[in-house]
């Protein structure tokens, strides 16, 4: 792609020179038609590097696209690397040792953890395939949130620290008609991103409950913060917080996508705030109808 913009570029001198050249043989040729060549050159060149510059903006576009591919495509290898070294680890130890049953079973449900987030890594990449290919229906039903998101924010905490980080404050039986799946999802990448900002051991409070306006479902770390130029950019696909070279958390920029397109489908708000005095809080709200 850079060689690409090389050549454009050197296309683009060159025409323009080739045009200041003719330019002058016309006018001394016809010195009377001086202000018609000028006019209309000035018309040409005005045009002309319009439709350059739309060009190299493109271009850019591109290149940037194929960067964000290209780094998404090294994150996603790194993410299932991750979890199936820790399962196979987790497998030869069994095998190897003589371990009691309490072992075992930790071993087992540890393992048992990190298949359930390479199933969410593959639903992501299905879902965020589906979304932009306008094949996902979002079927609907009425379901328990509040079991969804401690369901989740238990599965999660596993991944975290020995101490527990992940506060919950949940109204029980809070309900909404929607896709359980997909807004399991929006629960799972939601929390997931606020555990991955955060230092270890950190505090993240997950909230949901009833408000005037509808239900509220909020999560607050204290990690590394997004900044305002930022914000609108996050839910963009591919894009993530930072540079690339200078990041150090793990992600493959589907997650938040994701979360907007499917909290759009429900005609829920998503909102990010700055958390005091670190950090950030996303606050996701559905209507009172529960959609």
């Amino acid at each position: 792609m850079r060689k690409s913009l090389v050549i454009f570029y050197a296309l683009v001198i060159y025409a323009f020179a080739e045009l200041i050249w003719w330019g002058i043989l016309l006018i001394e040729i016809q010195p009377e038609r001086r202000t018609m060549i000028l006019g209309e050159g000035a018309v040409f060149i005005l045009l002309f590097f319009t439709g350059a510059y739309q060009l190299q903006k493109t271009l850019r576009k591109e290149q940037k696209l194929h960067e964000q591919q290209k780094n998404f495509l090294l994150s996603v290898t790194h993410e299932l690397k991750s979890p199936l070294a820790s399962i196979k680890l987790y497998l030869q130890t069994i095998l190897k040792r003589n371990l009691d049953k309490e072992q075992m079973h930790s071993f087992l449900n540890n393992s048992l953890k990190d298949i359930e987030r390479l199933d969410d890594l593959v639903e992501n990449m299905l879902i965020a395939t589906r979304i932009d290919n306008h094949s996902y229906s979002f079927p609907k039903e009425e379901f328990n949130l509040s079991e969804v998101v401690a369901r989740v924010a238990s599965r999660l905490q596993i991944h975290t620290c020995s101490s527990q980080i992940i506060k919950l404050d949940l109204e029980s039986e809070i309900c909404v008609t929607g896709d359980k799946f997909a807004l399991t999802l929006v629960v799972s990448n939601l929390i997931e991103n606020a555990v991955k900002y955060s230092p270890p051991c950190e505090e993240i409070k997950v909230a949901l409950k009833k408000t005037n306006n509808g239900i509220s479902f909020t999560v607050a770390d204290k990690g590394i913060g997004i900044k305002d130029e930022e914000k609108a950019r996050i839910f963009e696909k591919f894009y993530r917080v930072g540079s690339e070279d200078t990041r150090k958390t793990k992600g493959t920029g589907l997650g938040l996508y994701i979360v907007k397109q499917v909290l759009d489908k429900h005609l829920a708000l998503i909102k990010v705030k700055n958390n005091r005095p670190a950090g950030s809080i996303f606050e996701v709200t559905f209507n009172s109808n529960g959609h």
